[in-house]
Order: C-alpha cells, then sequence, then structure tokens
C-alpha cells in the first residue's frame, strides 16, 4: 500500500514538474521525483540504490542544474 502512494506521489511530482514555467521549480520538482524514487528502492530492500539515487540523482543532479540556471539569463526575468 505505501508502494502505491509513493508512486502516486512521484507520478504527480513528475507532472508537476513538465507544467512548471518556472526551471527553478521544475528543478525542484525532479529533485523531489529523485527523492521519492531512492525512498522507494530503500521500501524494495535496495538500500545500496536508494542511497546512489539519493546522492547522485536528487543531491548531485540537482546542484548541477541549480548551477546552470543561476549562470545563464532566465526567460522568466525577461517577460517582466
Amino acid at each position: 500500500m505505501a508502494e502505491t502512494l509513493l508512486v502516486l506521489a512521484m507520478l504527480g511530482v513528475a507532472i508537476c514538474a513538465c507544467v512548471f514555467r518556472d526551471l527553478l521549480s521544475a528543478v525542484i520538482a525532479s529533485a523531489v521525483v529523485s527523492l521519492i524514487a531512492a525512498v522507494l528502492f530503500f521500501c524494495l530492500h535496495a538500500p545500496d540504490v536508494a542511497m546512489a539515487e539519493a546522492s547522485i540523482g536528487a543531491a548531485l543532479t540537482t546542484a548541477l542544474f541549480v548551477i546552470a540556471i543561476r549562470k545563464t539569463t532566465r526567460f522568466e526575468e525577461e517577460e517582466k
């Protein structure tokens, strides 16, 4: 039952990541998807895969995307 709720939450957040117009919000939503995937892996008794997903998928990828967004001009600021 818990796995089903986590998969539904992951699906909802993934849809939100696709719909968001703000790049930073979309990156944070994708980090949440990756974090939920790590929790799912842990629930499925794969702690090594969960740690790799949490460290690389949620942390490192999110940090790289945030750095890239900060170093470029955001089109959201140009529209204002």
